[in-house]
C-alpha cells in the first residue's frame, strides 16, 4: 500500500451535515477501531449515541468556522453529506486549505445542482435519459406543454431538497407545477423549468465512489420518495429504502457501470473536472432499458441508512483513499451479504409544513442488526431529544431475508412515539410478502 495511505493517518475524521445520511455515516466508521474521534457538523440529537461521534456546533453554512475548526483540529478527512454545501463549494475552499476532502467542488456538484447541465452531459456522452426540454420562463414553458399536448414530468433546475419535481397524470396538472415552479416555491431553485417525457418502469439507485480517475460500485438500493403507502401523496425526500435492490444482479451492475457510471466520470474529465466523492444515478428501468431520471453528488437519503450496514471494514479506508486520488491502492472494498431495510418516521405536516419541538420517546435497545439514526433531532435544555425537522428518525434493521429485516423494522418502530409521528406501512412491498 501506498506509504501515503496508512489508515493510522486516519485519526479524525468530520462529517458535515445534520440528516440521517450524515449520522448513519458516522455510525459506520466509529467502527473502524483506527478513527480516534468523529466531528459532525453541527449533527444532531443522536449524534453522541454513537462511540467516539460528537457534535461540532457551527452551522454547516458558515464555512470560514468550518475551516478554521478543521485546522484547529487536525482532522485528516473531510465528509460533506448534503448537497447545499457541495453546490456553493465549500469542497473547493477546503481544498484550498489543504483539507482532504471526500466530496466534489462546486463544478462536479453541477450534476445535482443543475438537471439542465446533467442532462446536456448525458446528451454529451451518450448516457439513457429521457427526452427533455428547458424554459426559464412561465410562458415558454406553457408553450412547449400545449406544443407537446401531453403530462411531462416538471422539474425545478435546482437543489429543491427532493421536493422540486412532480410526475404529472394530466396536462391541467403540469400546467399548475410549472406554475408553483415560476411562482417561487423553490425559491432560486426555479429560475430554470425541465419539462420531461414520462417514462415507465420500476426504479433503482446505483452508487459509485470516486477518486477522479477510478471508481467502485456498491450495492444497489431503492427509495420510496411519495409520503403514503401504494407510492400516493407528495414527493418528500425519501420514505424509506433498502439494499441491495433485487431489481438488477451482478451483471446488471457491470453493464450499467459501463452504460452511465464510466461515461459519467469520463465526461466530467472531459470537462476537467476531477470529481472526488460520490456519483449517484437514479435510474428507471423501461422496457426499452435502464434510463438516467437524475443524477445526484452525495449519497442518497435514506438508501445510505440502508446501504451503511452493509459496509466491510474497509469503508473508512476507501473514502480516505478517494479523497486523496488514489483509490488504486485502497483495499478492497467488501460488502455484507444482508438484506438491510430503512424506514422513516416524519413528523406532522412533512413535507410541506412540518411540526417541530414535540418530545421523542425512544424505547429500543439497538443490536448488531438494528440501528436507530436520528435526523430531525435536537437536545434541549433538559437533555431530552425533541424534533427539529422533517424526517425525524430512521429505523434500520438487517435479516437474512428481507422479510426477517421488515419485520424487525417495524417492530420496533412500535417502540418509538411523538406526536404525529408518521410512517409508510408498505415500504419494500416490492420484496416483501404483504
Amino acid at each position: 500500500m501506498n506509504k501515503n495511505l496508512k489508515t493510522e493517518e486516519l485519526k479524525r475524521i468530520l462529517i458535515v451535515g445534520s440528516g440521517g445520511r450524515e449520522n448513519s455515516i458516522a455510525w459506520a466508521l466509529s467502527k473502524n477501531q483506527s478513527i480516534e474521534q468523529i466531528y459532525v457538523c453541527p449533527g444532531n440529537g443522536g449524534t453522541a449515541n454513537f462511540e467516539k461521534c460528537i457534535c461540532l456546533k457551527p452551522s454547516s453554512e458558515d464555512q470560514k468556522t468550518i475551516i478554521d475548526e478543521c485546522q484547529r483540529l487536525q482532522i485528516n478527512l473531510v465528509i460533506i453529506g448534503p448537497e447545499v454545501p457541495l453546490a456553493e463549494g465549500l469542497a473547493n475552499k477546503m481544498r484550498a486549505a489543504r483539507l482532504t476532502v471526500f466530496g466534489p467542488g462546486k463544478e462536479g456538484a453541477q450534476l445535482e445542482a443543475s438537471k439542465e447541465w446533467a442532462k446536456d452531459l448525458m446528451i454529451e456522452n451518450n448516457i439513457p435519459t429521457a427526452k427533455y426540454w428547458s424554459a426559464r420562463s412561465e410562458e415558454e414553458a406553457l408553450d412547449i406543454l400545449q406544443k407537446f399536448n401531453q403530462p411531462l414530468v416538471i422539474k425545478a433546475d435546482g437543489l429543491a431538497a427532493g421536493k422540486g419535481v412532480t410526475v404529472c397524470e394530466t396536462l391541467e396538472q403540469s400546467k399548475e407545477a410549472i406554475k408553483d415552479i415560476f411562482s417561487g416555491k423553490f425559491g432560486s431553485a426555479g429560475n430554470k423549468v425541465i419539462l420531461e417525457e414520462k417514462i415507465e418502469g420500476p426504479e433503482v439507485s446505483i452508487f459509485a465512489l470516486c477518486d477522479g480517475e477510478k471508481l467502485i460500485v456498491l450495492p444497489p438500493a431503492q427509495d420510496h420518495k411519495r409520503l403514503l403507502d401504494g407510492d400516493n401523496g407528495p414527493n418528500t425526500g425519501g420514505m424509506g429504502a433498502y439494499a441491495p435492490a433485487l431489481l438488477i444482479n451482478q451483471q446488471d451492475i457491470k453493464d450499467l457501470t459501463e452504460l452511465v457510471l464510466l461515461p459519467t466520470l469520463n465526461g466530467l474529465k472531459k470537462k476537467k473536472i476531477k470529481y472526488i466523492g460520490v456519483i449517484y444515478a437514479g435510474l428507471m428501468l423501461t422496457s426499452t432499458g435502464p434510463k438516467v431520471i437524475e443524477f445526484n453528488c452525495r449519497f442518497g437519503d435514506p438508501e445510505c441508512q440502508a446501504l451503511m450496514p452493509l459496509m466491510g471494514d474497509e469503508f473508512a479506508s476507501v473514502l480516505f483513499a478517494c479523497a486523496r486520488g488514489d483509490l488504486a491502492n485502497a483495499p478492497k472494498l467488501s460488502f455484507k451479504t444482508h438484506c438491510s431495510v430503512c424506514v422513516v418516521a416524519s413528523s406532522k405536516g412533512y413535507p410541506e409544513r412540518p411540526k417541530k419541538g414535540d418530545s421523542i420517546n425512544i424505547n429500543i435497545e439497538s443490536n448488531p442488526s438494528l440501528q436507530v439514526f436520528h435526523a430531525g433531532t435536537t437536545v434541549d435544555e433538559f437533555n431530552n431529544i425533541i424534533t427539529s425537522g422533517g424526517r425525524v428518525l430512521s429505523v434500520v434493521a438487517q435479516g437474512e431475508s428481507f422479510d426477517k429485516a421488515f419485520s424487525l423494522a417495524y417492530s420496533n418502530l412500535k417502540k418509538i412515539n411523538f406526536e404525529g409521528m408518521h410512517f409508510r406501512n408498505d415500504i419494500g412491498y416490492q420484496v416483501r410478502n404483504i
